[in-house]
């Protein structure tokens, strides 16, 4: 398939008959006969009847026309450079990787919108694939570069597990408004259009094991930046995609000018997360990214929440999360234990690395059905046609050959703690020791290292997100401690000069997936803090 070929999937997608997960849902609450068919045991959940999900089985999307399905969905811009060099065929029966296609045919020509069309032009939209050293390994990349102006700045946007880039469909234009920012994104190595090499971890050691896990995506990233010739840039990180922002500003430091962190994943310290007593998922908020219905999510305010603590971070508790995570930081009293074990058959399958992608592609003609019990909820607030868009967008991730989504098992423990918590390093963002000339210290003399002098990180949940943000109040505080410790012994330069900072932010009427159920107030956030790097940078 040719990059033209993935804009005649857009016209495809838009006339297709098949009725949406969406549709599905609200057709069961009225009781359609089509409903009345496929119910059953599960029938209330998995909201794709049979029929129509082994229809999208046997059409077999590929995923790069998917992509280009939901990229069509950004303002201004209605025919998106899509490149396919990978994703353009269904998944091959042999071998462990995505096929990558070094053809120039399968490379995307730049998409340039003119002020005429586009309000906030010129701008140019480019799709890549962008090769990495070593055997397949390469990232796909999605940028939006705003023309006749100097580019100064870089944002630079990671997605969650087992997600891609077309998921930030709402926040590109917005973001890429801002004067003098090109706005990249990018798919995880092993994750969503990006190439697929088998994941291996050599190491038996336990913590050494979690740092291959890390390194295997965070190295890309630095490999990606130098390729790019990128000197400093902003992150930000989503889900699982925070997690790995905050482990690469602690290994590559002195590159960002900022480090934001939307409902990410991984910081809290549960002492549980090592071992095999865990809470049972009925217990666990993480069943709520499955359960949950995104239209009751971004329709309700949750009451709880004081009027202060939303958008703004201050000193009020978000459901007394704040003085939770103070209690517990200074408290020496253990926690409750949980009240009962995770099912062994669960931790079994958890540790084996049997993803929730392989299930999907195990289940064959039943993976849409299965994927529509997520979809339908986790895209209920959009109209129907981009929640279409999205459900065959992440079936046809879901259904690639698994890679990154292995690395799972060794970062995070069943119920979603991270084996690592980032709370116990979260403090040394933005405090590494780098060389005089900002670059990295492993090859660099004592006496030629300087420490970095703190960069600000940015905190975001969703008013009904169901990650724990106690853990992102206890990092704001470590973060802010670990400033004022550092400030006792720097010089009155230092001191000037020092932009650590640490802030709790809220969006309201959002859930976990907060750049996209509160979208509007997430762009309008992150302009703010995109204007406040380019202010402070000059």
């Amino acid at each position: 398939m040719t990059a033209t070929t993935a804009s005649n999937g857009t016209d495809d997608a838009h006339m297709r008959t098949q009725q949406s997960p969406l549709a599905s849902q609200r057709a069961k609450e009225s009781n359609t006969p089509a409903e009345e068919n496929r119910k059953g045991k599960f029938g209330g959940y998995f909201t794709l009847g049979y029929k129509e999900g082994f229809s999208q089985w046997w059409a077999n999307l590929p995923a790069a026309t998917a992509e280009h399905t939901v990229l069509s969905y950004i303002p201004y811009l209605r025919k998106p450079p899509t490149h396919t060099q990978t994703g353009s065929a269904p998944p091959s029966t042999n071998g462990s990787t995505m096929s990558l296609n070094h053809s120039p045919d399968q490379e995307a020509v730049p998409v340039r919108t003119n002020s005429i069309v586009d309000p906030y032009g010129p701008r140019q939209w480019t799709s890549q694939l962008v090769k990495l050293s070593g055997k397949n390994r390469a990232l796909n990349e999605f940028s939006v570069e705003r023309m006749d102006e100097a580019h100064e700045q870089n944002l630079v946007m990671l997605h969650g597990y087992g997600a891609g880039l077309g998921f930030f469909y709402k926040n590109f234009e917005g973001l890429s408004r801002v004067p003098g920012w090109t706005v990249y994104a990018l798919d995880l190595l092993g994750m969503g259009r990006s190439s697929r090499p088998p994941f291996r971890v050599n190491s038996k050691d336990r913590q050494k094991s979690i740092s291959e896990a890390e390194d295997w995506f965070i190295d890309a990233l630095e490999e990606w930046r130098v390729k790019k010739n990128i000197d400093r840039f902003t992150l930000l990180g989503h889900s699982l995609g925070g997690y790995m922002a905050v482990a690469y500003a602690l290994k590559y430091p002195g590159h960002l000018n900022k480090l934001i962190l939307a409902s990410p994943v991984g910081i809290p310290e549960d002492p549980y997360a090592v071992n095999a007593a865990m809470p049972d998922p009925s217990d666990s908020t993480l069943t709520n990214e499955f359960s949950q219905d995104q239209e009751a999510t971004t329709e309700q305010s949750n009451p709880n929440l004081p009027e202060s603590a939303k958008t703004t971070g201050d000193n009020n508790n978000f459901l007394n999360a704040r003085s939770k995570a103070q209690k517990s930081d200074h408290s020496d009293t253990p926690p409750s234990a949980p009240r009962k074990p995770l099912p062994k058959w669960l931790t079994y399958l958890w540790d084996a690395n049997i993803s929730p992608f392989s299930l999907v592609r195990w289940a064959g003609p039943l993976g849409p059905r299965f994927v529509s019990g997520w979809t339908s909820r986790r895209f209920s607030h959009l109209p129907p046609d981009e929640a279409q868009a999205l459900h065959n967008y992440a079936y046809s991730l879901f259904k690639q050959r698994g890679s990154g989504e292995y690395a799972l098992a060794y970062i995070l423990a069943p119920g979603a703690f991270a084996r690592s918590p980032l709370i116990r390093r979260i403090h040394g963002v933005g405090r590494q020791m780098i060389a005089s000339n900002g670059s990295a210290t492993s090859s660099v003399a004592l006496a030629q290292q300087r420490r970095e002098n703190g960069i600000p990180v940015v905190l975001m949940y969703g008013e009904n997100d169901w990650m724990d943000i106690a853990g992102g109040y206890a990092a704001e505080q470590k973060i802010n401690e670990e400033k004022e410790r550092a400030l006792q012994s720097a010089t009155a330069e230092e001191q000037e000069h020092d932009r650590g900072a640490a802030k709790c932010l809220i969006i309201k009427k959002a859930g976990h997936h907060v750049y996209l159920d509160g979208w509007e107030e997430f762009n309008e956030v992150m302009r703010q803090e995109m204007m406040d790097v380019s202010g402070k940078e000059r």
